[in-house]
């Protein structure tokens, strides 16, 4: 069965199309953008136009197009964050086939996928067989494409020096008939040698109505549906914040909202202790994916604070509550990098103190 079709970004998709019409498209780039936004799904799409047998019509009909649109097209690997193997120096087979494994699952569910775990990273094993393959010539097509997905998680380790030597000169020096797609929502947090070696395109967030063709589809209405998860569409469409790929994580979708609701608390307490546990609470280890959500379900909670004011005609809580909005979204930019959520909680609910009261 087909994956979940790729919903908006007309614009992106034109200007890539034309470079793809042109062969003209960097043979290294990195699609970045906020979490959840559709980044890997875009990549698929990328992948489809340049394995497609007619690329200046970019059918989608194709024996190609259907076996990328299935995932199981031989030529399109896609890598992204796995638990480490059992085995502290597993093999290239292993490695591939924990992969294909994972893939299998992913193609099960239509191609959707909450986030990573804190646990799961790109490990050297898993570079090494990417480097490897990129040396090999295409399995049927005239290209291989390569996408690695949340490629801030790739982890160095110790004595992998050639590893990731060896993988830098292939972002730099790609093989003709090769195609590196890296993505990330942390750009950031990625080796400045990487950076330096791709085309970077910023991918945007969706508007309501992208979203909603995406969380109406039947496909994710099924897989909402196994998830359990019960929340409205316009419900879906505003904690989203454009990003539709935060819908899917519906166990997350709650506790982000638990979060938000706890800090909006800690914040207008005169409990100074409070603001502390909170921020406490944050943990060190947790995700960052995970704490982002919760700072984009404190938007959405401060904008239906901001209406309801407005509403009542409390200017002076409206305009507190709209400065209250500049501080999360800075904090969100903080948290793209290397910040301890801890430390940002409690700054955070410092600000927010003076001005949602």
């Amino acid at each position: 069965m087909p994956i979940v079709d790729l919903y908006g970004h007309d614009s992106l998709r034109s200007r890539l199309a034309a470079s793809v019409s042109a062969r003209a498209l960097p043979a290294s780039l990195l699609l970045h953008g906020p979490h959840g936004v559709g980044k890997q799904r875009l990549a698929i799409w990328l992948a489809q136009a340049l394995l497609c047998t007619d690329p200046a019509a970019r059918c989608g009909k194709c024996r190609s197009c259907r076996y990328v649109s299935e995932l199981t097209h031989p030529d399109l690997h896609w890598i992204f964050p796995r638990p480490r193997l059992r085995d502290s120096d597993p093999d290239l087979e292993q490695v591939r086939a924990d992969y294909a494994e994972a893939t299998l699952e992913r193609v099960s569910n239509f191609g959707l996928y909450g986030p990573p775990s804190g646990s799961e990273g790109i490990y050297v094993a898993t570079i090494r067989s990417l480097v490897q393959r990129a040396v090999m010539a295409p399995a049927i097509g005239n290209r291989k494409i390569f996408i690695v997905g949340d490629a801030e998680r790739m982890v160095p380790q110790e004595g992998a020096d050639m590893a990731a030597n060896a993988f830098l000169k292939l972002l730099e020096e790609p093989p003709a008939d090769t195609t590196i797609i890296l993505t990330s929502s942390e750009p950031g947090a990625l080796l400045p040698t990487i950076r330096s070696r791709v085309v970077s395109i910023r991918v945007p967030t969706l508007p309501d109505r992208d979203v909603r063709a995406f969380v109406s589809d039947p496909l994710v209405v099924a897989y909402l549906k196994a998830e359990r998860s019960k929340a409205s569409v316009n419900e879906l469409i505003r904690f989203s914040g454009g990003a539709p790929g935060r819908v899917l994580a519906s166990a997350s979708l709650r506790d982000a909202e638990l979060q938000a609701e706890r800090m909006f608390e800690a914040a207008t307490s005169s409990d100074r202790g409070l603001r502390y546990r909170v921020a406490l609470g944050q943990g060190a280890a947790r995700a960052r994916g995970s704490f982002t959500d919760a700072l984009n379900a404190l938007e959405v909670l401060l904008h239906e604070r901001a209406r309801d004011a407005a509403s009542a005609g409390n200017d002076s809580l409206a305009a507190g509550t709209a400065k209250a909005l500049e501080v999360v979204e800075r904090a969100k930019e903080k948290a793209a990098g290397n910040v301890n959520p801890q430390l940002l909680t409690a700054g955070l609910l410092r600000e927010l103190a003076g001005l949602v009261k």
